[in-house]
């Protein structure tokens, strides 16, 4: 992911922070509890496409 990128994009949801999660492969919301998929490169920011954190996701996150 281009750091650039990474730095200008937010949660559709609530606008946001979004964390960079390289092993996922997602960029997650902390607040909504929601992480948004990449895929080729291209992060999928629509909310459909979220995926609903647990527990341990959110422990990863800090």
């Amino acid at each position: 992911m281009d750091r650039r990128l990474l730095e200008i994009l937010v949660c559709p949801v609530c606008k946001g922070p979004l964390r960079y999660r390289r092993e996922a492969g997602e960029l997650a919301c902390r607040a909504c509890r929601l992480a948004y998929p990449i895929r080729d490169d291209i992060p999928v920011m629509l909310e459909e496409e979220g995926r609903t954190l647990n527990d341990e996701d959110l422990k990863d996150l800090g």
